[in-house]
């Protein structure tokens, strides 16, 4: 089955106190972004890979691939205002048939494994997110009070999720609403059940200059 990957690089880097948005700083000699799109073409040198870039970062993506002699092929579509904006965009490049697995631009250490696992389950499935246990304990949050939450009863939620061109699709074709945070949570809405996937904790999002950091030393 066909197989596409839309990559979301809309983050304007504020958390990192960075002057360059999170996605095109400096991650062992590379801009973080090209350590995703390289993760998805080592998955599949087929799969089609859409990246979604706000039009003000166009060019400068054009320069740094060239500065990076960076080679993976793919297309870029014009981001949104929201993510959800960005998706639907990313979604017009797709006229065939097939899986869609849908990646923040910001999780560089994305394995080939996790990646070919979330294909292969979306496949089977239809509709496939990783996740992951949490460790730590937590809290729920009412007012000026808080109460303990059973952790076994949740899961940190991660990319790539990966869906049937169809359901995707056809999930993006609703209005969109602030609940939206992710793709799983608009497939929902429209009725589709999500199948869960082990993720890993190596999986990280890059979104602090700490996170950086140890992306650093896990690649080493």
């Amino acid at each position: 089955m066909k197989t596409f990957a839309l990559i979301l690089a809309g983050g304007k880097g504020l958390r990192m106190g960075a002057d360059l948005p999170k996605q095109f700083l400096l991650l062992a000699g590379k801009p973080v972004l090209m350590h995703v799109l390289e993760a998805f073409r080592k998955a599949d040198p087929k799969t089609e890979i859409i990246l979604v870039l706000p039009a003000e970062h166009q060019e400068y993506w054009a320069e740094l691939c060239k500065k990076y002699n960076f080679t993976v092929k793919h297309q870029v579509a014009t981001g949104g205002e929201v993510r959800f904006e960005s998706v639907r965009n990313g979604l017009k490049l797709i006229q065939e048939e097939g899986l869609i697995a849908v990646h923040d631009g910001v999780r560089p250490l994305v394995s080939v494994e996790l990646i070919k696992l979330c294909f292969e389950k979306a496949a089977a499935f239809g509709a496939v997110i990783p996740v992951f246990e949490l460790i730590e304990s937590i809290r729920r949050i009412e007012g000026e009070r808080s109460f303990s939450e059973d952790r076994s009863f949740f899961r940190s939620v991660q990319t790539p999720q990966t869906f049937r061109s169809e359901i995707l699709k056809k999930a993006y074709e609703q209005p969109y609403q602030n609940v939206f945070t992710d793709d799983a949570s608009v497939a929902e809405a429209a009725g589709y059940e999500i199948t869960l996937v082990e993720g890993s904790r190596e999986n990280i999002k890059i979104t602090t200059p700490q996170d950086l950091l140890l992306a650093e030393q896990l690649l080493k």
